[in-house]
């Protein structure tokens, strides 16, 4: 090594810098240096202690440590400039804790006694160290350790740790399908259960039948007790895998309204979980804000119920759900609430003229919302033709009317674009749709690509969905071989860059009201739902949420197959972090917003969600890369 070129580097490298000329020429000499490839363990928790302080030159590590009935802990990533080994060091005993490469790492090793000499004449370098280490992160670690252990609760009977099939009733009561109702009612009274599973001659579950069935099917409709149970029965199509976690159940049970889920292993029926199960586990399920919102009958009656939602993201969180999983669950709760309200407009106004689908776009569209945000709403209503599509018009105005002003009801305030149903321009029929959609990939004008961005997220909730997926099929249609118009949205895309500036420091909002902070929807979420939906569009996958795109272009697209992992990860974190803020605001009675000071995080989220806003600047030059041919 070349002596000259390790001073300066050390001359920039706290504590070093503290150090005069020579005693940086005198540490530099005895200076040695080692290479560890991407993924070594460098030193092992309780494994032998570190005989040099390591400072990385370049690349990266992370340090973590293990705790039995907690997994790993992560204390903290290192890059380029940062020491470790410290504490063993000069402990001498043991290492605290594991530290591996997360890349390609160089690192510049000192030895023990060096470092213990300098320990004993310079207390600037004394001070930096005892601050840096003992304070800031082992208490750190004990810390997240135990706020860990809280939020488990022990690891067990917990919604994100527990797998259905632990929680589903074992010994499960069967009868033919043959049978009668009279007499599947009868063995449901004999047994004391509200649910019998109904099977074929090789006993293989063909459906259920349900206290709810008898009370809906047969009492409420008078019909013939001894008619076959199987007419009465609900197929049993949906079920859930036993190795599959309960959230999994939870998510089908809201989206199909059902109160019972049989649970299956490799094929075979292994038990059945009620929605009392769930929330007997949790305490207090999201399957009963579901309920109430299926139990209403009246706006007024939703007001109330919409309001639990946000208690509902707060549990989930403390629970310690991913991000992905909290999103995934509000996003059916609300749709049950919007489609509620869509039921009971059409009891106010009558039956529609002509069949319609309800679509939802922006973060709802892509099934991540987290608290209630701006209604991005339109109607698409089947083709008509003269005094027909004149009745449409009428009809839809004022039924768009009531539901905008419902939701506002219910918390989910205007949009400011006025991107709603109630608008006429994003209420029309299925040719105007297409005709949009043509028009604007067609001639991609600034405008054209800003609505682009906005409705290609359309997801159908409502009403006729094949009116929506006839539109999305023309859509994959119109954008084959369009690399024009997708090298404009490129274009635009990218022009919405990461906030961190040449020396790494975070771009902040200079003045104002978020003087200070930045906007993690619109630096962090925006760009990289931006990218990934780039991507989508030119390889026609149809999923509109995220982490489903991502998903689904690993084996179509290879930028995507090297990045979905990191990408994934770096989605998770910035939502996670964004939803931890707004229940935060909620909890000290704040309007939750998106905006957070780089000032507030701790050392570790700041340099992870640096690492993120490096994906994204990494990820906008390999699109600028594939597209500029088209535009630039």
């Amino acid at each position: 090594m070349i002596i000259e070129e390790v001073i300066e580097f050390l001359k920039k490298t706290p504590p070093f810098q503290f150090l005069d000329e020579a005693s940086l020429r005198i540490i530099s000499s005895g200076i040695s240096m080692e290479f560890y490839p991407k993924g070594t363990t460098i030193l092992y928790q309780d494994g032998p202690a570190s005989d040099y302080l390591r400072i990385i030159k370049k690349g990266g590590v992370k340090v973590f440590v293990t705790s039995n009935g907690n997994g790993d802990v992560l204390i903290d990533y290192r890059s380029e400039g940062d020491a470790f080994g410290f504490l063993s060091l000069i402990s001498g005993d043991k290492s605290r804790a594991n530290v591996a490469a997360v890349e390609d790492t160089i690192a510049y090793l000192i030895g023990r006694e060096a470092i213990m000499k300098l320990l004993d004449v310079n207390p600037a370098f004394t001070e930096f160290f005892v601050k840096s280490f003992l304070n800031k992160y082992i208490d750190k670690t004990y810390k997240e350790m135990h706020n860990k252990s809280l939020l488990y609760g022990g690891g067990d009977k917990l919604l994100f740790t527990t797998p259905v099939g632990e929680l589903a009733t074992k010994d499960i009561i069967t009868a033919s399908q043959d049978i009668s109702i009279k007499d599947a009612a009868g063995i449901m009274s004999k047994n004391g259960i509200s649910s019998l599973v109904l099977v074929d001659g090789d006993k293989i579950p063909t459906g259920i039948v349900t206290d709810r069935d008898l009370r809906d099917k047969v009492v409420a409709k008078d019909r013939n007790i001894a008619d076959p149970v199987s007419g009465i029965m609900s197929l049993t199509l949906i079920k859930a895998e036993a190795r599959d976690y309960c959230f999994e159940a939870l998510l089908k049970m809201i989206h199909f309204n059902i109160h019972h889920l049989l649970v299956v292993d490799e094929g075979r029926l292994k038990g059945i979980v009620t929605n009392h199960d769930l929330m007997m586990l949790q305490g207090t399920s999201p399957l009963s804000v579901a309920r109430d919102i299926e139990s209403q009958q009246a706006i007024d009656g939703l007001i109330p119920v919409s309001k639990k939602i946000s208690n509902v993201i707060s549990l989930l969180l403390k629970e310690g759900a991913r991000a992905s999983n909290i999103t995934r669950i509000i996003t059916e709760i609300n749709d049950r609430l919007v489609r509620k309200i869509l039921d009971i407009a059409e009891r106010e106004f009558g039956r529609p003229p002509v069949n319609y689908c309800w679509v939802v776009f922006g973060s709802e569209g892509r099934k991540e919302q987290t608290f209630k945000t701006d209604q991005d709403n339109a109607l698409i209503y089947a083709d008509a033709d003269g005094e027909k599509e004149e009745e449409a018009e009428k009809y839809f105005s004022a039924f768009t009317a009531f539901v905008r002003d419902s939701l506002l009801k219910c918390g989910f305030p205007l949009c400011p674009a006025n991107y709603m149903a109630s608008n006429r321009e994003w209420r029309q029929p299925l040719r105007i749709w297409k005709k949009y959609f043509s028009r604007w990939i067609a001639a991609p004008t600034p405008d054209a690509i800003l609505k682009s961005l906005i409705f290609f997220d359309l997801r159908p909730i409502y009403g006729d969905l094949s009116l929506a997926e006839e539109l999305r099929k023309s859509l994959k249609t119109m954008l084959e071989d369009q690399m024009l118009f997708l090298g404009y949205m490129a274009n635009t895309i990218t022009k919405n860059t990461p906030p961190v500036g040449f020396f790494k420091s975070f771009i902040v909002e200079k003045s104002g009201e978020h003087k200070d902070e930045l906007n993690l929807k619109i630096k962090g979420i925006a760009p990289l739902a931006d990218i990934i939906r780039l991507f989508s569009l030119e390889k026609g996958v149809t999923e509109t949420s995220t982490l489903e795109r991502n998903n689904a272009l690993k084996g179509k697209y290879t930028i995507i197959e090297e990045y979905a992992e990191e990408l994934e990860q770096a989605f998770e974190f910035i939502m996670l972090l964004r939803i931890q803020h707004q229940v935060e605001q909620i909890e000290a009675g704040i309007e939750p917003d998106n905006f957070i000071n780089p000032d507030k995080l701790s050392n570790l989220e700041k340099k992870t969600i640096k690492e993120a806003f490096k994906l994204i600047s990494r990820m906008q030059d390999l699109v600028i890369a594939r597209y500029k041919q088209m535009i630039w």
